[in-house]
């Protein structure tokens, strides 16, 4: 059976109301709640087939700021309506075909104030209830046995509802990241050397958390975070290699890392009542052989990278990234270049420009892997 299809998606201000459309081929199901810390509206509907423009979230409109879509599990398909202040849900509706339009749903906000918006947030969707059992400590996992191929997991960032950023062009990084993984996982299979992991291998949504748990649960020797962000200052170009830190090495790191730390709350996850893993591994961070493991491999990559492209000034750089943190995993996370920077763009959107990365990060793992012994 064919999936529902959005042909269009869009935002107007009628008085004090603000009206959000979606032009849908089918009438659809879907569930609503509503998010604080920033305000959100979050609509699940079955998985739906997008046929939208990358920026067609960009355009901002009365209450709404934006929003974001995409596949946020392999059945659910979710928008995100970033709200620029406090507002409650005045009606939802779908109209049937008419005069030439689609199925719509309709949602209408009415901008209120905060206690307004948290009494609603009862009103769309049970209180989340709180966790009081005390954390189980997550045991280290055991290294596998000399003579193993390792196990490389390879995190293609962002996905599904979290788009990532948007090139010069409307590439988005969700979709550069997963071609590379996809195309760097092809390559390191056919030597035979390695067992490649990918945390996604479609376009979906995957918790940060989750992706390290995936890398965890794997027994993963290495794990690759994939990325191509942007910046404001569009002539900044070059890859950079990031390792855990919770001191940033600088302030555009600490700014990059605050920003990909925000992935879960861009897709619309409600972390209250959250269990306290997180807390858990970063306690676990006193392993701190894992952090030494992880910047030998940044320092055996930047050089390969260097060979093959640019790189940014102080290529290795540290920062607290969530998805760094497993105990026992060295991980690092490659932004492949800028997507803000036209060159940047042509050489990650390119199958030449990804074969030197590709070529770069594999030398440098055979060169990890030849170095340690265990």
């Amino acid at each position: 059976m064919a999936q529902p299809e959005v042909h269009g998606a869009r935002i107007g201000e009628h008085g004090t109301r603000t009206r959000f459309v979606i032009d849908i081929s089918e009438a659809p199901k879907y569930s609503i709640f509503l998010l604080a810390n920033p305000y959100r509206v979050v609509i699940d509907f079955p998985k739906l087939r997008w046929n939208l423009p990358a920026n067609a979230g960009q355009k901002s409109d009365g209450a709404i700021g934006g929003f974001r879509f995409g596949q946020f599990k392999p059945q659910t398909s979710r928008v995100v309506l970033d709200l620029k202040a406090p507002a409650v849900i005045e009606k939802v509706f779908v109209l049937d075909p008419k005069e030439g339009y689609p199925y719509r749903f309709v949602l209408d906000l009415r901008t209120r104030e905060r206690s307004a918006f948290l009494n609603a947030m009862n009103t769309w969707r049970p209180p989340t209830p709180k966790v009081t059992a005390k954390p189980k400590v997550v045991p280290l996992l055991k290294p596998k046995s000399v003579g193993e191929r390792k196990v490389v997991v390879i995190d293609p960032g962002h996905g599904g509802v979290d788009p990532g950023a948007i090139s010069v062009s409307g590439l988005r990084e969700k979709d550069l990241t997963l071609t590379m993984a996809r195309e760097l996982k092809k390559a390191m299979e056919k030597a035979g050397r390695y067992k490649v992991l990918l945390t996604r291998n479609s376009d979906t949504f995957i918790r940060l958390r989750d992706r390290v748990e995936f890398a965890r649960e794997s027994h993963a020797d290495l794990f690759l975070s994939l990325h191509a962000d942007s910046i404001r200052n569009r002539k900044v170009r070059g890859a950079t290699v990031y390792t855990l830190s919770e001191r940033a090495s600088d302030k555009e790191a600490a700014e990059l890392a605050e920003h990909e730390n925000k992935s879960d709350i861009i897709a619309g996850v409600d972390l209250t009542g959250e269990s306290d893993e997180v807390t858990t591994i970063l306690i676990d961070l006193a392993q701190r052989e894992t952090m030494n493991f992880s910047a030998q491999f940044a320092q055996l990559l930047v050089p390969e990278l260097s060979k093959r492209m640019r790189v940014r000034t102080k290529p290795h750089r540290f920062a607290g990234f969530v998805v760094l943190k497993a105990p026992d995993v060295p991980s690092v996370l490659v932004e492949m270049g800028y997507l803000s920077n036209r060159y940047d763009e042509r050489l990650i959107s390119a199958p030449s420009g990804r074969a030197k990365l590709v070529g770069a990060i594999i030398k440098a793992i055979d060169r990890y892997f030849g170095d340690r012994k265990t």
